[in-house]
């Protein structure tokens, strides 16, 4: 069982599921009716937001890379067995501090199928994405509130480090139709996204047959969620690389 974290439960969004929860009605609802709103009004274009948005995103994934590697490195932390350190040590606190700071980019990240609506790419709004985008936002408020650190640490440095290219790539494709022909290596982002949910979901495994102080039921939770990903993306890599190409 996972008493609350005290060190950041006092951090914005983490004392209460409330603020997400309502945060992700308000995002189902804008999927539901954004659509409808964009039906009779032109797409537009946000080029320049989007730019900048894509390059912040860039930004601050790889400030969170850079955090989560030279704080794991710091203290020492295992990648095989790393209990969550409960201390008010400087180190502990900063590894808690960049959990919360991934927590906060998934709720940046809504932004992205808000984008899509206003530019009418409702293509792009697709069960996946929906669904990737509303689990990562409770996966990690939950991760924040009880085990910021730990074994956690791996999911959220591994994932800022893919996030690097995934908003390069939508930095370029933001700039226009003629970015396309340097945008070749989008089969390759997608392949690079699966193998970071097979090495978490090696991750998460080994300690449920190991002993390790971290909350199994966390481990248990990881693994399953990143099965269902692993489907998902594997069925999008098919319908889009080999049936689209077919």
């Amino acid at each position: 069982f996972c008493f609350s974290d005290p060190r950041t439960d006092s951090w914005p969004l983490v004392h209460s599921p409330l603020p997400v929860t309502l945060l992700f009605a308000f995002y189902l609802f804008v999927v539901a009716l954004g659509p409808s709103y964009m039906r009779k009004r032109k797409p537009l274009e946000l080029r320049g937001l989007l730019l900048t948005y894509n390059l912040a995103m860039m930004t601050l994934s790889s400030y969170m890379f850079y955090e989560f590697l030279v704080t794991s490195v710091l203290d020492d932390y295992s990648y095989l067995c790393q209990p969550v350190d409960y201390s008010q040590s400087e180190l502990a606190i900063r590894m808690a501090r960049v959990c919360w700071w991934f927590f906060f980019s998934k709720v940046i990240e809504l932004l992205d199928t808000v984008f899509f609506i206003l530019r009418k790419k409702q293509e792009q709004v697709t069960f996946l994405h929906v669904y990737h985008h509303g689990t990562m936002l409770f996966n990690w408020w939950s991760g924040v509130k009880y085990v910021p650190g730990g074994q956690a640490f791996f999911i959220g440095m591994l994932n800022s480090f893919v996030h690097i290219f995934m908003y390069g790539y939508y930095a370029l494709a933001s700039l226009g139709p003629q970015m396309h022909r340097y945008l070749w290596w989008k089969r390759y982002l997608t392949i690079l996204q699966l193998c970071q949910f097979v090495a978490i979901a090696a991750h998460s495994s080994y300690n449920l047959f190991t002993e390790c102080p971290f909350p199994d039921g966390f481990n248990t939770a990881v693994f399953l969620y990143i099965l269902s990903l692993i489907a998902l993306f594997l069925h999008f890599y098919y319908r889009t690389y080999i049936r689209g190409k077919q």
